[in-house]
């Protein structure tokens, strides 16, 4: 893992913006021998981001795509892909990730909302932005 520490510098603003649109910390990590933007999220799931098909490049900038992939490790440690999205904005993937994972019935009602996953164009109260109802006839 020596290159995690690099990769983490490098793609400083790509982790900020993944943990801003997910609402939960991003890190750099080591996926057999290559390396991947990691959100965890709720259920056994997470997401890795990469700009190539083969992980994080050297450069940031060269790739001009982005791969996301929502992935659930089962209890048997088996891990399932659920959604993956290629598109040139990583929120972009993101974002069409979450689409493809809502769309193919991989969402898990819970009777309590624990910072379930949003896209990240919902604005939420923490960002000092209205979600869609909020507004008063006194606002």
């Amino acid at each position: 893992m020596p290159l995690t520490k690099k990769f983490s510098e490098q793609y400083d603003d790509a982790l900020t913006a993944l943990a801003a649109a997910s609402q939960r910390p991003a890190a750099v990590v080591n996926v057999d021998g290559q390396y991947a933007i990691r959100v965890d999220l709720e259920y056994n799931r997470y997401v890795l981001a990469t700009n190539s098909a083969r992980g994080l490049w050297d450069e940031p900038d060269v790739s001009g795509s982005w791969w996301v992939r929502i992935v659930q490790t089962g209890d048997d440690n088996m891990e399932t892909l659920l959604a993956q999205a290629q598109m040139p904005w990583l929120i972009d993937a993101f974002d069409a990730a979450i689409d493809q994972l809502e769309s193919e019935g991989h969402v898990i009602a819970a009777d309590a909302d624990f910072g379930a996953i949003a896209h990240a164009d919902v604005g939420s109260p923490a960002s000092g932005t209205r979600l869609e109802g909020e507004l008063s006839a006194g606002s």
